[in-house]
């Protein structure tokens, strides 16, 4: 080979590298911003014991919810199988309320409860979660079309 194909070669072969080390730091970056969405059986039938930030979403129990006069709110999320203890501090969401649909982020403790750092309710009748939809529709609670 001539010495301009080789350097040429060489700075292609390099460009790949620093492409390739670039893209796997990006990678190594987002795995920690993903948050996965599970429903109240998912939830329980998952077998971690590190704590990592999750979303769990499903219908707030009917006559679950507490709250304490320091701001602390407890209520449960159902998904027709199961049922998960939500305790959370902070103020809840205008829509919030009992059979309505609810998905809050944080990080689930056994024991069934799930401490919530963020709770977001669902702010229009037509859009549910695909995956609330899912297991609503499996266990025959699905109101919807």
């Amino acid at each position: 080979m001539t010495s301009p194909v080789k350097k040429r070669l060489i700075k292609f072969l390099l460009s790949l590298i620093v492409l390739a080390i670039s893209i796997l730091i990006i990678v190594y970056n987002l795995r920690d911003n993903i948050v996965y969405f599970y429903s109240p059986s998912e939830l329980q039938d998952l077998n971690t014991s590190d704590v990592r930030i999750l979303r769990l979403g499903g219908l707030v129990s009917t006559g679950s919810i507490q709250s304490e006069t320091n701001g602390i709110h407890r209520f449960k999320i159902n998904d027709g199988n199961e049922e998960i203890s939500v305790k959370f501090e902070g103020i809840l969401p205008n829509l919030f309320a009992e059979d309505k649909g609810v998905v809050v982020e944080g990080k689930y403790i056994k024991d069934e409860l799930f401490i919530a750092l963020k709770v977001l309710a669902k702010h229009d009748e037509n859009y549910m979660p695909p995956e609330v939809i899912d297991s609503l529709k499996q266990t025959g609670n699905w109101q919807g079309e």
